[in-house]
């Protein structure tokens, strides 16, 4: 896929998200590009997956090109930035959840910010 086809559909699917929900999150994104199937979420939930980018579909340099867009999308539509906490479900002692292999901070990061729809004004 090329990078214009990857940020066209970031760009809708985005759009998409904060009239369904009012914010944008990389997972939901990535589930709406059938880039994750809910269960692959389900299980990196559970600690069943290590992490996140095992399972995605794609190569990594265009996913990281896709989050990169994602950021560059909210800021130009100012959206406010929330990193949000991931910890895994279940029984037993709730661990913060992985995106990357590397868990490298700063992909850490923008896998896990929000990018949410100020209440006041509608951008869309």
């Amino acid at each position: 896929m090329s990078k214009k086809n990857i940020e066209q559909r970031i760009r809708r699917h985005s759009i998409e998200l904060i009239k369904e929900k009012g914010y944008i999150s990389p997972v939901d994104l990535l589930l709406k590009m059938d880039r994750l199937t809910p269960k692959q979420v389900e299980d990196w939930r559970f600690k069943r997956i290590s992490y996140l980018e095992r399972v995605t579909v794609g190569n990594l340099a265009n996913l990281n090109h896709a989050l990169k867009t994602l950021k560059k999308f909210a800021e130009e539509q100012n959206l406010k930035p929330s990193i949000t906490v991931y910890k895994s479900w279940g029984k037993g002692p709730k661990k913060h959840l992985r995106f990357s292999k590397s868990g490298n901070p700063f992909m850490e990061e923008l896998y896990s910010t929000h990018y949410v729809q100020a209440k006041s004004k509608k951008t869309f």
